[in-house]
Order: C-alpha cells, then sequence, then structure tokens
C-alpha cells in the first residue's frame, strides 16, 4: 500500500496514492548555474519530475536562489555535515531540502533546521545510506545491515515529530540489493510517511540498471514506495531511461510508447535485433503512449504481435504490420520499417482510436495510477 501520508515537493505529491514521482541528481558543481541549469532542462526532457543539486559549500548556496528561479523542476538542496547551509537553502527557496539528522551536528543543528523548514512550508528527506551509518550502529550493521538502516532512520523520524514536524519522507538505502528490500519493508510496517526508494551507488549503466530494476522493481510491485531514484555512474539522464521503464514494466505510469520483442532464435527470418534497434530508436520521437510489437517470425509473432496496438511479424521475403490484433497488410522487407510507421502515424493523426477487442494480456500500461 502507498505510505498514508503526503508531502508535496514543488506541487509534485509524494505518498498518499500518488503516483510514483520521478527524480535524479544533478552531477554539476551547483555554483556553476549553467551547466547546471543546462542539466535541469535535459533532465526534465527525459522525464524528471524533481531534481536534487549537491551544496556543498557556500557558493553553491550562493546560486541557489537562480537555479530555483530557472528550474522548471522542483528542486531539492542536498546537504550534509553543515547545518548553516541547510538554513541558506531554505531561505534560497528550495522545494526540500535532504538531511541526515546524525551527521549534521547533534540535535540543536536539526532542531533549527526544522524550525526553518517549518516556518518556510520546507519538507525535509531524511534516512540514512549504508555508506553513512552513525558510529553507534556500525557494529549492528556488521551484523544485520538493513536492521541498522531501519533503527537509523526511525531513531530520525522520532526526533523530527518531537520537534512537531511531520513534513518528511524517508530513504534507506544500501548498496546490497536483499539489505535494501529487507530494510524497507521493514520501515514500511512501521512509518506512515513517504518512503523514497533507491539502491545506492549502483553501479554503471549495465549493472546500475539490474541492481535497481530487481531492488526498486520488488518493492514497487509489493505497494512499498512513493518516489524513486536510480543511482547510477553515468550521465542522469540514463537514469530516467531505467527509472521509467520499471514503472511501465509494472504499469504504474504512462509515458511514451512500449516496445516488446522477441528474443530471436533460428527461425528469425527478418533480422529482428536489427529491427527491433531501429524502431525503438525511432519511438523515441513519439510522446503518445502505446505499446508497439517486433517479431522475428511465425510462430510468436501473429499472436504477440496481435495483442500490441501495432506490431510487425517477420517472414522470409516479407514482413507482416498488425494493428490491433488484425493484419493490415504484408509488406516487402525493405519497406517494413517505412510502412509501419505510416501506418502508425495514420492512427495517431486519426485520434488513436482503439477498437473494442478481448486481450489475452493486459497492456503493461493498463495498471496507471492517476493523481
Amino acid at each position: 500500500m502507498a505510505s498514508p501520508r503526503q508531502i508535496s515537493i514543488g506541487g509534485v505529491k509524494i505518498g498518499g496514492g500518488a503516483p510514483i514521482a520521478v527524480q535524479s541528481m544533478t552531477t554539476t558543481r551547483a555554483r556553476d548555474v549553467e551547466a547546471t541549469m543546462a542539466q535541469v532542462e535535459a533532465l526534465a526532457a527525459a522525464g524528471c519530475e524533481i531534481v536534487r543539486c549537491a551544496i556543498p559549500g557556500l557558493p553553491d548556496t550562493e546560486a541557489l536562489p537562480e537555479i530555483v528561479r530557472r528550474s522548471t523542476l522542483p528542486v531539492i538542496a542536498d546537504i550534509h555535515f553543515n547545518s548553516s547551509l541547510a538554513l541558506k537553502a531554505i531561505a534560497a527557496g528550495v522545494a526540500a531540502v535532504r538531511i541526515n539528522p546524525g551527521n549534521i551536528g547533534g540535535p540543536d543543528k536539526v532542531a533549527e533546521v526544522v524550525r526553518a523548514a517549518k516556518t518556510a512550508g520546507t519538507p525535509l528527506r531524511i534516512g540514512a545510506n549504508s555508506g553513512s551509518l552513525p558510529e553507534h550502529l556500525r557494529e549492528l550493521a556488521h551484523e544485520d545491515q538493513a536492521q541498522a538502516l531501519v533503527n537509523a532512520a526511525l531513531e530520525e523520524v522520532e526526533l523530527l515529530e518531537r520537534l512537531d514536524f511531520q513534513d518528511f519522507k524517508i530513504s534507506v538505502k544500501s548498496t546490497s540489493v536483499p539489505d535494501t528490500i529487507r530494510a524497507y519493508r521493514m520501515l514500511a510496517e512501521k512509518v506512515p510517511y513517504p518512503l523514497h526508494l533507491g539502491v545506492t551507488e549502483a553501479g554503471t549503466v549495465f549493472g546500475g540498471t539490474i541492481k535497481s530494476a530487481v531492488g526498486i522493481g520488488t518493492l514497487l510491485a509489493e505497494g512499498i514506495g512513493d518516489t524513486i531514484r536510480v543511482s547510477l555512474t553515468a550521465d542522469p539522464v540514463a537514469e530516467m531511461d531505467v527509472a521509467w521503464s520499471i514503472l511501465k514494466a509494472l504499469g504504474l505510469r504512462e509515458r511514451g510508447p512500449v516496445m516488446i520483442s522477441c528474443p530471436t532464435c533460428g527461425r528469425d527470418n527478418v533480422g529482428a535485433q536489427a529491427l527491433a534497434e531501429k524502431v525503438e530508436e525511432r519511438l523515441r520521437n513519439y510522446s503518445q503512449t502505446f505499446e508497439v510489437a517486433v517479431m522475428g517470425c511465425a510462430v510468436n509473432g501473429p499472436g504477440e504481435a496481435g495483442e500490441a496496438d501495432f506490431g510487425i511479424a517477420g517472414g522470409r521475403d516479407v514482413g507482416f504490420i498488425y494493428a490491433h490484433g488484425e493484419v493490415l497488410r504484408k509488406v516487402p522487407t525493405d519497406r517494413l520499417i517505412e510502412e509501419f510507421f505510416s501506418e502508425l502515424d495514420r492512427w495517431i493523426e486519426a485520434g488513436m482510436q482503439r477498437p473494442r477487442r478481448p486481450r489475452t494480456v493486459k497492456r503493461a500500461t493498463s495498471r496507471l495510477l492517476t493523481s
């Protein structure tokens, strides 16, 4: 179940049944405003809904007012070790602040930040990462890292509740996928607050995608989590492809086309891999939501392509274009892609009407959560 409580970060609702929000983090120095804004806009175009900026020093806080003013996305300031930077970020008008109460300077410093956040109406993100657990929990972490993460988060929750502050979300991220899953499961049973999901320091695009999909996907499939960040050692725009692919695969959000394609085998008559790659690349130009299938032969092709809005199934010298379960026509292989997209474009221009028909498989986007 979604977290009962809801917060709003720059107008983006988190928790309380709102759609799972997608966020990322800039890799630029915030003090370099132009580079930061270029990355923010690239992220926004790729589907990011909330952006976080690291604020390690005073020059970065001084840049925040302009970043906040120019950003099309809600901006979260990421602060560690220095509560005065958090106070300056709140004064700069950021949409939220991420702090770790365990390293911000003690309960008195946390209280200062909370008072400022409460006055400004600024939500906070709290929680622990496996690499930044407080000293008194490190021995426990050697025995049970998930429990140590949860204990750290609950200590922070207790502190904020004593300060009569509930406008926050929580994360308990580990580099270990099993520990991440177990920590969030335990935490979800203990708190009503929105949960920010992620596998921290997941790795490069290939390995990090797998770890994030398994960790984040498992939790979302269980109804745990309200916002996600895929952490890759890569251009942050790559995180958007992974995050949205996870949400679309689970049927939780819609954004652009969904493509299915066969894994190819000795029956492939059309060169399915090259065909699928060309179709996928051209589909990036479409913002509409529909399902496309690319199949390499007549065994699974007609059935699986038939379940999609549009599909291609290969033949020896010709391919088949399908629409809504029906064969539109046979097309010579060398014209298959162009003819396919011509049919698709005509359907979009005509209003994307879908005929009523029985489906043996639900579309991946059939369980869209709406706000």
